[in-house]
């Protein structure tokens, strides 16, 4: 007798956590509005009220896709992307904080690419874009941003218009390992084989395209 009341209760019990487990409240949202005064006060200056930075030294964030956003914040934030200044921008976001400006920039119209001053780099860098150096193992960048540079949502960054010298720093710091966020080594392994002619090349014909 004492058993099936254990085995009933215990029965009970299961039912009862399935209910509670179906009717669990899903992740919420984000909120690009609640991010505005965030970006109001703290990212303006370096990024522009609409992610379109004026500087070529910070990242135009206009378009970004949301989750790769989140992600840089986030390894700011635990000092896995070192940056003093984004370090310090990022200690005092909350998980929601970056969730919302992630899709704030997202959801940001990128400004037109750069007019082409070197039309002979451009190309160049565009061979190197499209189908890589065969000689050097450097892939085509192609392969994983897209033809058009627009990136893979979540996995790879959106690269067409960004700043020029942007690019070109980042490449760098992938080469040197002092970037070293990127899933599997994957961006260094990369870079570790680009001279600076290719980084140069590369990162000039990214910034022309829309």
């Amino acid at each position: 007798m004492k058993q099936a009341i254990a085995m009933a209760a215990a029965a009970a019990l299961l039912a009862a956590s399935g209910v509670y487990a179906n009717e669990a409240p899903a992740a919420a949202k984000a909120d690009p509005a609640k991010a505005q005064q965030i970006v109001s006060t703290i990212c303006v200056g370096c990024h522009g009220v609409d992610g379109n930075s004026p500087l070529p030294v910070n990242p135009r964030l206009s378009g970004q896709h949301a989750a790769y956003i989140a992600k840089q914040l986030q390894d700011f934030k635990t000092g896995e992307r070192k940056n003093p200044i984004m370090m310090g921008m990022a200690a005092g976001l909350s998980p929601t904080d970056i969730k919302n400006l992630g899709a704030y920039f997202s959801g940001q119209k990128p400004a037109a690419a750069a007019a082409a001053t070197d039309k002979e780099l451009v190309a160049k860098g565009e061979k190197i874009y499209r189908g890589g150096i065969m000689a050097t193992g450097i892939p085509a960048c192609a392969g994983c941003h897209g033809q058009a540079a627009a990136g893979i949502p979540a996995q790879y960054p959106r690269l067409s218009s960004q700043h020029g010298e942007y690019i070109e720093t980042q490449l760098k710091t992938f080469r040197t390992a002092e970037r070293a966020n990127d899933p599997n080594k994957m961006m260094q392994g990369v870079a570790a084989r680009m001279s600076d002619a290719d980084i140069k090349a590369v990162s000039a014909y990214i910034s022309s395209l829309n």
